[in-house]
């Protein structure tokens, strides 16, 4: 499924508050700068055992929303997890935590936001679980449902937005499970 970016500033003159803009402040780190994608959710806590299957698995231009709890102490995605991630094609990462060789993810074709780097690697055991690819009452977010990501923000978009298009939907925070089933970003 492709989805085209929509930047986020497009989208607010549009559509106004009902957008849902997350404040978080993500950091650039992929070599792809616009991303978009159907949302899949991970939730793990300095633990990337769970993140390092997902992205192992065909992404299909999906983009991998990753609860990481803000943690500064240790990076959820290296070179390595992230150039598995765009070898099987996933469209993006956004993690609300850390990353590591941030020299190395600028050279993917991927798109990657998070919230800072930290050179310290995560643990692997597996406390994490994923939120994908079954939605559940937890979770509105369905697997296929259209995103985008683009640059410095994102907000929701309701499942029943064609592909290639992006609608508003219910506000939510990035550290949490996205509050509408899909997210679009930009500058």
């Amino acid at each position: 499924m492709s989805v085209t970016p929509v930047p986020t500033a497009d989208l607010y003159d549009e559509y106004g508050e009902a957008l849902g803009i997350c404040a978080t402040e993500f950091r650039p780190f992929g070599g792809r700068r616009l991303f978009a994608g159907p949302v899949r959710t991970v939730q793990c806590h300095e633990d990337n055992a769970l993140l390092r299957g997902l992205v192992q698995t065909p992404g299909d231009g999906a983009v991998l929303v990753v609860d990481g709890g803000g943690s500064p102490r240790t990076a959820l995605v290296g070179d390595l997890l992230a150039g598995a991630a765009e070898r099987n094609g996933w469209a993006g990462l956004i993690i609300n935590g850390s990353v590591r060789d941030s020299v190395a993810l600028g050279g993917l074709d991927l798109g990657i936001k998070a919230l800072g780097t930290v050179p310290a690697r995560a643990a692997r055991p597996a406390r994490a679980r994923s939120t994908s690819p079954s939605p559940s009452a937890e979770s509105p977010s369905a697997p296929g449902t259209p995103s985008t990501r683009t640059t410095t923000a994102w907000s929701s978009c309701p499942a029943d937005a064609p592909a290639g298009q992006n609608r508003p939907g219910p506000p939510h925070r990035p550290w949490q499970r996205p509050g509408g089933p899909g997210f679009t970003a930009g500058p």
